[in-house]
């Protein structure tokens, strides 16, 4: 049954208590450890849109021809010149997550996050293979957010140089020059280097997801690539998880079996979406197959369980969605009945995503946030081609105040302390 959820208002919360720094995670055979080898679940959010722009996230995808990251910049920069494009996106980055965020966050039971960013956080575009003046303003105050509530950080390269894809989530859409010019993979070599040596003792990261998505090749070259970005790492940093990304064709097979490789300390990442991108429609029935391990031709977990233990790796659910568009109580429980389930199989996994906001507001049937804007902050449609400065520069200074709508019933059953099962879940819309 619907309920109508009234607007949450969440103002800015004081500072977490700090506490003892997060030990050290590995993974051992398919299991995901801490350092005296006892087993850890996490499970948690992706920052989306924060430090790599996805204007669906917004709403703001079909209000003009800015789509991406790459297109926004070039816009801002025509428009107001580079020092002012920078000089926006900070402020749009110091509102899109706040201590109000990261409260929350903890407040649903998280303990992990994903960070997607683009190199370009990172890297000055510039003068490539040299880092910005403020290379390291973001990634160190998450992680430093994360840590202060319990949460680890899973650092998640979203748009590499020259784009991994034709994607829009990948910085520019139709560019996939990642796969098509050397120097782009040689950056992200440096580039990959420079955030293990600064992180190399660091706790509170979980991994290093090395790729989202990188799709714009085949999947044998994938896995060499991916291989040669481990390597990378590896030489400066012993200590961290490494995260292999699946391909859209067939998955983590062109890796075969990591230790073959000599790769160790990895796991391996995929994105399922049961309800989306053709995979059924959102409902209780394809999150059922999928959990259950329905009989027929259909993924499963039990598939993926089976795979994992033959390979001898451990797993992590990068993205998932499921609760969107089914309703908000409906779409609680089967994102508890997910999360139970991923733990009992040792997997990680952080839902897609933290925050979206809309034009009217409000969570409808689930949206694809944990969190969104309430009815009474409307997101403008602004078109960035057109629109003043001062207007864009005040809807960026509206996302770290704007009235926020939480997904209720999705809290509650996340902080419920029984577990939840998918058998046991009655679709009653």
């Amino acid at each position: 049954m619907k309920r109508l959820m009234a607007a949450l208002i969440v103002t800015a919360c004081g500072t977490a208590t700090a506490q003892a720094p997060l030990p050290m995670l590995r993974t051992a055979g398919t299991q995901w450890q801490s350092v005296d080898g006892k087993q850890v679940v996490l499970r948690g959010t992706n920052l989306g849109n924060w430090l790599i722009n996805e204007f669906w996230m917004m709403e703001l995808d079909k209000t003009g021809p800015v789509d991406d990251q790459c297109k926004l910049e070039a816009t801002l920069d025509e428009r107001f010149g580079y020092a002012e494009r920078e000089r926006l996106m900070r402020v749009f980055r110091d509102n899109w997550i706040t201590t109000r965020d990261w409260d929350l966050m903890r407040q649903h039971g998280l303990n992990a996050v994903r960070l997607p960013f683009i190199h370009t956080v990172i890297e000055d575009e510039k003068q490539p293979r040299t880092l910005r003046a403020d290379a390291w303003r973001y990634l160190d105050d998450a992680i430093d957010q994360a840590e202060r509530r319990g949460m680890y950080v899973i650092l998640d390269l979203h748009g590499a140089a020259g784009s991994q894809g034709i994607e829009h989530h990948s910085g520019c859409a139709n560019r996939n020059q990642y796969w098509t010019v050397p120097e782009n993979q040689a950056r992200t070599e440096w580039l990959w280097q420079q955030i293990a040596r600064r992180y190399k003792d660091r706790g509170a990261v979980a991994g290093y997801s090395v790729l989202n998505e990188p799709w714009g090749t085949d999947p044998d070259t994938m896995a060499a690539n991916v291989r040669k970005l481990y390597a990378a790492i590896r030489a400066v940093d012993t200590n961290h998880v490494i995260i292999l990304p699946g391909h859209s064709k067939n998955g983590i097979d062109a890796y075969g079996k990591p230790r073959d490789h000599g790769m160790t300390n990895v796991a391996f990442e995929m994105h399922p979406y049961p309800g989306h991108f053709g995979w059924g429609k959102p409902g209780l029935r394809v999150h059922r197959d999928w959990l259950t391990c329905a009989p027929g031709p259909g993924d499963t977990v039990c598939k993926w369980d089976e795979r994992l233990h033959r390979l001898d790796t451990a797993f992590f659910i990068g993205e998932m969605q499921p609760w969107a568009m089914m309703g908000l109580e409906l779409g609680g429980q089967v994102a508890r009945a997910s999360f139970d389930t991923y733990a009992k199989y040792g997997w990680a996994a952080t839902a897609w995503s933290w925050k979206v906001v809309t034009q009217q507001g409000g969570q409808g049937d689930g949206k694809w946030g944990f969190v969104t804007n309430a009815p009474s902050a409307k997101v403008p449609a602004l078109d960035f081609t057109k629109a003043p400065k001062a207007d864009i520069e005040a809807l960026f200074r509206s996302f770290g105040t704007q009235s926020y709508e939480l997904h209720q019933p999705l809290l509650r059953w996340l902080t419920t302390a029984k577990p939840l099962r998918i058998q046991d879940i009655h679709d009653q819309h």
